[in-house]
């Protein structure tokens, strides 16, 4: 399969994207919400539905959901009311879900994307809900029987629904990865795909280009990783123009993809609404969010990821690819923000936090907020490198090596202690520059009839015979003056 639309046919494409919220408890009981306890531990007569129990909102997963509709502007809905969605499978003991209906929580709204430097996508949403979680089946671990965990049954979801205008599935994994990195950023969910708690429905129809009759919409299921979600929309919308292609017509159906072979495969016939057979919850009363509610909420509002990447641009100067990995992690941009105010080198603490940082914290499997070593000590190492007191590789291979073991240590001490500060005297330049250029006279004549490139050849033998302190701009200065005079 290829990535390419065929003429003359245009994909429409719709994301319905479950966000497992961060709560103690569970959405309409007591139970406790968290992942990777023992099956079947964090369950109460309300999780299994027993006769005579009643739930109770949580109102933190309220919050949530107020939070996520103020980061994408959409309307905040005052009256909420909840209804029993019925549909029969082992893994909802209820034989119903309870969710939002004719009251979403979130009306309309938007999130930008990113596709290219430089190139904004504005992705319209129809509604953002609050729903409870089924339970989780499990096949293979006993041969011919699916085992059922109801610790999953009734954490805490939201579910966006995107309006049916992403065309591509590069959009596609764009849009999953900007939601992921804002529910993060907001920290109502940890977002982790791999784990359940961001999952995606794909829907995907093709239709004539121009044309405004939609073609049938078939819905893939439940993809739990970004990568998994432009494949899937790849993959259908080829298999839905080799149909149309064909003269078969393409079935209303929902699909599972497959990771190992990038198909997918069909499941069932897809439901339509009134197969739900929705009606109100009774044993919920409305929920009355107040405007005193909402701006309460607001107060608690982070910096979003697009506001740190525009001050990053603006204000620093970066690129919008550096930005943009700066903002894929909240911890990092505050880092960097923070290293921002000791100094102004602003590209090189950058390079820095991307480089030798991020490499040390991947090496050791740490997370930032394990990092030994200050922001204040970040923008005092950016300054001694800028400066030309030290130079970039000794700084990354000796003095922060050191900083990170040796809390609150100055990067200017370690250098002078380790003595690796760079030899600025002009008397001992020339003489680094004279002993090189001497001890290979038959390629001085050849960078004089024109092998410039031997430059780099002399400069590794001063950078050598200096043990890497000749201060390296100008002794290169001085070299060409050497060899060109």
């Amino acid at each position: 399969m290829h990535n390419t639309i065929q003429e003359p046919y245009e994909a429409v494409i719709g994301l319905e994207i479950h966000i497992q919220l961060l709560t103690d408890s569970k959405m309409f009981s007591s139970d406790k919400a968290e992942y990777g306890a023992l099956p079947n531990t964090n369950l109460s007569p309300i999780t299994l539905a027993c006769p005579g129990s009643l739930p109770q909102v949580n109102k933190i997963a309220f919050d949530h959901a107020i939070k996520l509709g103020l980061a994408c502007e959409s309307t905040i809905t005052p009256l909420n009311y909840f209804a029993r969605k019925s549909y029969f499978y082992p893994d909802l003991p209820k034989g119903f879900q309870i969710t939002q209906d004719t009251t979403p929580i979130c009306c309309g709204g938007f999130v930008m994307i990113y596709p290219k430097e430089g190139e904004e996508k504005k992705i319209n949403l129809t509604r953002i809900h609050l729903e409870e979680d089924t339970g989780k089946s499990l096949h293979g671990i006993v041969d011919d029987v699916t085992l059922l965990d109801y610790n999953r049954a009734g954490i805490p979801l939201l579910e966006l629904v995107t309006a049916p205008v992403i065309k591509s599935g590069a959009d596609a994994y764009q849009f999953v990865a900007e939601i992921r990195k804002l529910v993060r950023y907001l920290e109502i969910s940890d977002g982790n795909m791999e784990e359940g708690s961001l999952r995606c429905d794909v829907n995907i129809s093709v239709m004539a280009q121009g044309s405004v009759i939609l073609g049938t919409r078939v819905e893939v299921k439940n993809i739990n990783s970004m990568r998994s979600v432009q494949l899937a929309v790849e993959y259908e919308i080829e298999r839905q123009i080799a149909l149309l292609e064909a003269g078969q017509p393409v079935l209303a159906e929902t699909r599972n993809f497959q990771v190992v072979s990038g198909e997918t495969i069909a499941l069932r016939a897809k439901e339509i609404a009134g197969e739900y057979r929705y009606f109100p919850e009774p044993n919920i009363p409305p929920v009355y969010v107040s405007p005193a509610w909402i701006a309460e909420v607001q107060k608690t509002m982070p910096l979003l990821p697009r506001t740190f990447a525009q001050k990053f641009i603006a204000a620093y100067g970066l690129s919008y690819d550096v930005a943009a990995i700066l903002t894929e992690n909240k911890a990092f941009a505050l880092f960097f923000d923070e290293v921002c105010i000791h100094m102004n080198h602003y590209g090189a603490a950058a390079n820095w936090l991307l480089g030798p940082i991020k490499g040390y914290l991947n090496q050791m499997s740490l997370s930032l907020s394990e990092l030994s070593v200050t922001a204040k000590q970040i923008a005092e190492l950016t300054e001694l490198v800028e400066s030309g007191l030290v130079g970039f590789s000794i700084a990354a291979s000796q003095i922060l090596p050191v900083l990170l073991q040796e809390i609150n240590a100055s990067p200017r001490l370690l250098a002078e202690r380790l003595n690796v500060l760079q030899e600025r005297d002009e008397d001992k330049l020339q003489a680094l520059v004279l002993a090189a250029v001497q001890a290979y006279p038959d390629k001085v004549v050849e960078y004089q009839n024109g092998k410039k490139g031997l430059l780099a050849m002399f400069m590794g033998e001063i950078m050598k015979n200096s043990q890497g302190r000749a201060n390296a701009k100008r002794a290169s200065q001085l070299l060409q003056e050497a060899l060109e005079g």
